[in-house]
């Protein structure tokens, strides 16, 4: 690993990363402290008899202009009782993040103000710049729990400022549906510009992966449509290249990908990225392992997810990219840099975000994901953190991991079905050049009442400035890495349906 920043005369960073993060470990600070103070913004206040309250998890974020719109689960509902959460919410800034306004989904769930679910998930953020309509869709939920034979349907709310919020309008309503996501194409000379579209999974059906197009600001959608192939996976997030392309990363039998460049009347053939090489995550807590999917300004598009391949016996995960200009041609898989291969740190659930003013190799990008510094734990001894690292050359060299929050301990999250949960994803967005994250971070309960909200930074996560960065351009993956535990993929994210081998993607391309 090199310095690509002369803090120290010049001299090469390299022999001493690993001596550094060591020496961090050792002291019990597996990451350097950040200098951010972070601000709450949301919570719970719903009182309904089914949720384990004070909770929130799962935000998604999107930026335009000086606006940033977060969403999120609010009240989620144990795993002993089903799934979901009381309602989803939201919490957004008109003035670049100096202040946040949050309330609650209207017409949605039974909890709160005229809907008709039982409870809702998985929330998406985009904007439509030709309608000037924000846009969340969300999974609101016909079955309950995993006696039912249905599981959700697919929704999206829509609002001019981003905090008046209409009722929902049903994008599918096969009951069958999971893992929604939603995005629009924005760019004024493409030939699809105002196009939306909204991805989700028929879980409880064929299993396909399906896109629906709408081209009225969300008004109305079209029927989902499979890739050629009928590729079925989980946890799809679509991205629009400047031409109008639109390239669907998701997890299938590892990560994997199909598209359309003819405004979603069609799509092509889906194919693989990358296997997934896993180390299994300590402690039981919720991680699908999803992919997460940012685009540049000239829309090379950037996939990570975490990933073992580059530890000794997969003994801790790390977060790694694979990048493409054309979502046909991925790059080999990269480890992010956030620590030493020799580190105890265990690195999962990450979110991208990009700044849309910037491409290829002066891409400005920043990562923020959940961590263990000892991946070695027990459900009553792990210590779950968040940090993050940023990259302003297009990812050839990242900033050293910052820790922004924790030690959680996991008696303080709400419990899923398959785990104490904070998120299956998390957002970034760039507002202005600057990028914020949202994330939920837990505290110590006050008795049996839980304390987990959405948190964001007071202020703007800094780029680069005199701190060395690294390069992962020397790490190869370990020979013939394998995950340390028997590998599963599912059609939906409480992981009942499973994905059979003989459906997964076959991968010619070695990664």
């Amino acid at each position: 690993m090199k310095s690509s920043v002369s803090a120290f005369g010049g001299r090469d960073l390299s022999s001493f990363l690993p001596v550094m993060m060591m020496l961090a470990i050792l002291l019990g600070m597996a990451l350097p402290a950040s200098a951010q103070t972070l601000e709450k913004i949301s919570t719970d206040s719903f009182t309904n008899s089914d949720s384990t309250h004070k909770t929130e998890v799962e935000p998604d974020t999107f930026a335009w202009g000086n606006t940033i719109v977060s969403a999120f689960h609010i009240a989620r509902r144990p795993g002993s009782i089903g799934w979901g959460s009381a309602d989803v919410g939201f919490s957004t800034s008109t003035n670049g993040g100096v202040t946040w306004k949050y309330g609650s989904l209207p017409g949605l769930t039974v909890n709160y103000e005229g809907g008709t679910y039982g409870a809702a998930a998985d929330p998406s953020v985009a904007y439509d710049a030709k309608h000037g309509e924000w846009l969340i869709s969300t999974l609101p939920l016909v079955g309950l729990s995993d006696a039912a034979r249905y599981i959700g349907d697919v929704a999206v709310s829509r609002s001019t400022n981003g905090l008046s919020w209409g009722s929902p309008i049903n994008i599918d309503k096969t009951h069958l549906d999971d893992k929604n996501w939603t995005v629009c194409d924005n760019t004024t000379t493409s030939p699809y510009y105002g196009n939306c579209y909204t991805e989700w999974d028929q879980a409880y059906g064929t299993g396909d992966v399906l896109m629906s197009v709408s081209s009225d600001g969300g008004q109305t959608w079209s029927a989902g449509q499979s890739s050629s192939d009928h590729a079925g996976g989980l946890g799809g997030e679509p991205v629009v290249q400047p031409n109008g392309t639109v390239i669907v990363p998701f997890q299938g039998g590892g990560i994997d990908v199909f598209s359309s460049s003819n405004g979603g009347s069609t799509w092509g053939k889906s194919q693989a990225i990358a296997s997934i090489q896993s180390h299994l995550v300590a402690g039981g807590i919720r991680n699908p392992d999803l992919p997460s999917v940012g685009i540049d300004g000239v829309g090379n598009v950037y996939v990570v997810w975490s990933d073992c391949r580059f530890r000794t016996g997969c003994k801790e995960n790390d977060i790694v990219m694979s990048t493409s200009s054309n979502g046909t041609t991925w790059s080999a898989v990269a480890r992010i840099p956030i620590d030493a291969t020799t580190s105890t740190v265990d690195h999962f659930l990450p979110g991208i975000g990009i700044d849309p003013a910037t491409s290829g190799t002066t891409a400005h990008m920043t990562i923020v994901y959940y961590y263990y510094p000892t991946a070695s734990c027990t459900a009553s001894t792990c210590n779950l953190e968040v940090g993050y690292t940023t990259s302003t050359n297009g990812g050839s060299t990242w900033t050293a991991g910052t820790k922004l929050a924790g030690p959680m301990k996991l008696a303080w999250l709400p419990v899923s079905d398959n785990g104490p949960m904070v998120a299956d994803y998390i957002g970034v967005s760039y507002v202005n050049g600057n990028p914020f994250g949202v994330f939920a971070v837990a505290q110590a309960p006050t008795g049996s009442t839980l304390a987990e909200a959405m948190y964001t930074t007071k202020t703007a996560l800094p780029a680069p400035g005199s701190e060395p960065t690294f390069s992962a351009l020397a790490d190869k993956p370990v020979a013939g890495a394998k995950s340390d535990h028997e590998m599963h993929f599912y059609y939906d994210d409480e992981g009942k349906r499973e994905i059979p081998r003989s459906r997964w993607i076959v991968n010619t391309s070695g990664q």
